[in-house]
């Protein structure tokens, strides 16, 4: 878990999985594991990342006003390598 919250948002697909905001800000996420499994090749794991996004262009040039930060949630799949521990990240959709 600490592992994901570590990544960078450029190597996880949050940016496609938007759906209140245009740009992932660089807040930091929560983590939630929702489901486990193993095979003899891979383990398998789905994960809920809470997240924030942010609507670009959406104040005045001389607005002072902070940017305001928008929910957003997805799932995620994390398929493993045993073997070289090579990661192919995957967003799940309804």
């Amino acid at each position: 878990m600490d592992a994901i919250q570590c990544l960078d948002s450029a190597e996880l697909p949050l940016q496609q999985a938007l759906t209140q905001s245009s740009h992932v800000s660089g807040s930091p996420r929560t983590v939630i594991i929702l489901q486990t499994a193993e095979t003899p090749e891979q383990i398998q794991v789905k994960a809920g990342l809470f997240y924030a996004g942010v609507i670009a262009g959406s104040c005045c040039a001389d607005d002072p006003t902070p940017l305001c930060e928008q929910p957003e949630y997805c799932e995620l799949q994390f398929d493993i390598n045993r073997q070289t521990a090579e990661t192919i990240v995957t967003l799940l959709t309804d």
